[in-house]
């Protein structure tokens, strides 16, 4: 990196952090720390749930995705925007009426205590996971291009986010959250024109979609029925809803984004602007994967993208096989360059040549086998690599063919995805703590201040525990979904007690409780045999808590709760 790419992602990381405390320290009670004193515009809302959701692993993982799969990960956020619609009209209400601070009170006013605690503590398991990861995944990445230490990186993303979170709550999160919202849009604009501009003058923006998808790129949508393709239009809209639903309407680190809305209404916009703005942000990120395909049918692309792999391989016994690949590559790339401007050269004409296009495909699919072959090279020369090198590839393009001072921006935009998302996740894990379990189990009395200070304490110690889980991981096929895998596991659970509790006053507290801890077990296991594809797991959950709970209700006599909750 040169000089004006350190002091561009200095100066924006240091801008944000600086920026977070000032505005927003010296909260003097628990609602300013926790909802900001409810004075969050719909605007602002919507832009930290999206910069909540928006990881750095978004942004490094998804393109990588659309590299090597193409299109069809979009499908994914199908169910979003009609799951947006339901928290809208049945979740808010009930939320804002309650004047709650975490969504897990409203359990405890529905059910009892030990539901709200099992709900809660559900949500400290995966979101600590998830945050230390939001944490891990970039840290090992940069750490590996730009050869940092990775604890250090850890550390570095870490404390930046701890600092103003602490400071400021829930405050800081959202109005840190515009500031990197900003960053990142902006960054990944002028990455998607300035890639269209490397491509060779020939290329209109239509040609490139026709290579593209001449190379089985924009597949956008798969009707597929088989419950093992993970993929499809079916998982999409419904285990997509279902996570979505449980996602923005039960994990903490969301609901308290929109809690902090001026009112109803302005939380309602807000969640309403992501539903309409998440899909097309998803789908233009992958599409920027999609360009850096197209980019590398014209440039040679390396052979493995992880640089930790290919020092391993060069300092092997297997140095010699590798190498003969990447030889093999460089050719390929030629007789793939050479295709496609024939290619390009028929689209301008009006003319289709089949034979072109079934070449492109026997070139990608040889130039697959290679990229498998140095896989297994290099698991033989290191039993422990992890040979998926999806995350990679986005930031390689970055380092290697980007110009001076965006690379620094680019940078940059990782970075604030990675302290938006940490800072909600660890904001959201110390108001759970410092709400459901400390202030719960404790005597009365105690004053706003010290549960301010509680809180504060709490998030110090979750961004320890992140820190610490973030250096302690270890790389999975691919982050994004490594993340989502996460929730799926536990989010349709959690979701089947809250429908219940929404919606269904028949189910009382003893069974939905053990329905709930027998579904969490039965998740688990199914996700163990990998019978189905991870998204489809929220749909099982969710149901499978609801139905066992109707069951349960039949055999356990309860009586009724004179305070239930009407919604």
């Amino acid at each position: 990196m040169h000089a004006i790419d350190w002091i561009i992602l200095s100066v924006t990381l240091l801008f944000i952090v600086v920026y977070g405390v000032i505005k927003t320290r010296g909260s003097k009670n628990v609602e300013e720390y926790i909802l900001g004193n409810n004075e969050t515009p719909w605007w602002t809302v919507g832009l930290s749930v999206m910069a909540t959701q928006a990881s750095a692993i978004t942004f490094l993982s998804t393109p990588g995705q659309a590299y090597h799969d193409g299109m069809g990960f979009v499908q994914f956020y199908f169910g979003l925007p009609v799951a947006m619609v339901v928290i809208c009209i049945t979740f808010i209400p009930i939320y804002h009426k309650l004047k709650v601070f975490t969504a897990y009170e409203f359990l405890e006013q529905r059910f009892d205590v030990k539901t709200r605690s099992l709900a809660a503590l559900i949500f400290l398991i995966q979101r600590g996971l998830g945050t230390g990861l939001t944490i891990y995944a970039p840290a090992i990445i940069l750490s590996s291009l730009l050869g940092w230490n990775l604890n250090l990186m850890n550390l570095i993303i870490g404390v930046l986010v701890i600092i103003y979170t602490v400071s400021g709550g829930t405050k800081a999160v959202n109005v840190t959250h515009k500031q990197q919202m900003f960053v990142i849009m902006t960054g990944m604009f002028i990455t998607f024109f300035i890639i269209l501009d490397y491509l060779p003058d020939q290329l209109s923006f239509s040609n490139v979609l026709h290579i593209a998808g001449a190379n089985e790129k924009m597949n956008i949508v798969n009707f597929s029925f088989d419950p093992e393709e993970r993929y499809t239009i079916w998982s999409g809209i419904a285990g997509g809803f279902f996570l979505a639903l449980a996602y923005f309407g039960t994990d903490q680190s969301q609901v308290q984004r929109y809690l902090s809305g001026k009112s109803v209404r302005e939380s309602q916009m807000g969640l309403i602007m992501n539903g309409f703005l998440k899909v097309p942000m998803q789908f233009f990120i992958l599409l920027i994967g999609v360009l850096v395909f197209v980019f590398f049918q014209f440039h040679t692309a390396p052979l493995h993208f992880n640089p930790n792999n290919t020092k391993t391989i060069a300092d092997s016994a297997y140095k010699i096989q590798y190498t003969e690949l990447e030889k093999e590559l460089e050719a390929l790339a030629e007789e793939k360059k050479e295709i496609s401007i024939l290619y390009v050269n028929q689209l301008n004409q009006d003319y289709d040549n089949p034979e072109l296009h079934n070449k492109m495909i026997t070139l990608n699919t040889r130039e697959k086998e290679l990229r498998d072959e140095a896989r297994e090279l290099i698991s033989k020369a290191d039993s422990k690599a992890e040979t998926n090198d999806k995350d990679y590839v986005f930031l390689y393009f970055i380092l290697h063919f980007l110009p001076k001072g965006l690379i620094g921006l680019l940078l940059a935009v990782i970075f604030s995805a990675a302290m938006s998302s940490s800072a909600s996740g660890l904001n959201a894990l110390a108001s759970t703590t410092a709400i459901d379990i400390y202030r719960r189990n404790i005597p009365a009395g105690k004053s706003e201040k010290h549960f301010v200070k509680a809180t504060q304490l709490f998030t110090l110690l979750w961004g320890i525990v992140a820190i610490l889980f973030a250096c302690l991981g270890t790389l999975f096929e691919n982050l994004i979904q490594l993340v989502n895998i996460i929730g799926s596991i536990f989010y349709g659970t959690v979701l089947g007690i809250f429908m219940v509790a929404f919606y269904i006053k028949y189910i009382k507290s003893e069974a939905i409780f053990w329905s709930a801890l027998v579904t969490q077990a039965t998740v688990i296991l199914i996700y163990k045999t990998e019978s189905f594809s991870y998204l489809w797991l929220n749909v099982i959950g969710a149901a499978m808590t609801i139905a066992l709970a109707l069951v349960l209700q039949l055999f356990i006599k309860q009586p009724v709760q004179p305070d239930e909750i009407q919604s």
